[in-house]
């Protein structure tokens, strides 16, 4: 059943995932946009920039937990790329309990009560001429921690079903060059 909630999480993460990378390519779209009218046409309005803003910010929030999900984050190689491969899935453990899972948490619970909803409250928006709404963006950064607390919990199920032997997990750790 855990394998199965892991499964999921690993599924809309994924999507997430691919979401991210069309942001990005819209984001740099916008920004060329933006430059022509700008530069080519002598056009000046701020809510291209902001827009260019809000869907690398999207971008990030929403990559994170796919980031994980692909073992994509930085390790620390002093110790990780010195120990047995059990040794690894503990550590990915105690990093993913103790650091990730608590802050994670705390950020998404913060940014959602002190940032998204008295954003929400009031129906922000930009103060520049032309700005955009604020308060889509915000709610991306709660959204983001959620999913990368949703992963982390999916990483801690797959990491002990890889110690009992139910599934097996590529922890290959490919070291730097020096």
């Amino acid at each position: 059943m855990l394998l199965t909630f892991s499964h999921a999480v690993d599924t809309v993460n994924r999507w997430f995932g691919q979401l991210a990378n069309v942001l990005i390519l819209l984001a740099c779209v916008v920004s060329a946009g933006n430059a022509l009218l700008r530069y080519g046409f002598d056009l000046s309005n701020n809510w291209p920039l902001e827009l260019q803003w809000y869907l690398f910010g999207a971008a990030v929030m929403l990559g994170t937990s796919y980031t994980l999900q692909q073992n994509g984050h930085v390790r620390v190689d002093i110790i990780y790329g010195n120990v047995s491969d059990r040794a690894r899935l503990w550590i990915d453990i105690f990093g993913l309990v103790v650091f990730l899972l608590p802050a994670c948490a705390l950020f998404a619970w913060l940014s959602w009560s002190t940032l998204f909803l008295p954003s929400w409250d009031i129906l922000e928006h930009s103060s520049n001429a032309g700005g955009l709404p604020r308060y889509p963006i915000k709610f991306i950064l709660p959204l983001g921690f959620f999913m990368l607390v949703l992963q982390g919990l999916s990483e801690l199920v797959k990491r002990f079903a890889a110690l009992k032997g139910d599934i097996q997990l590529d922890t290959h750790y490919e070291r730097p060059e020096q």
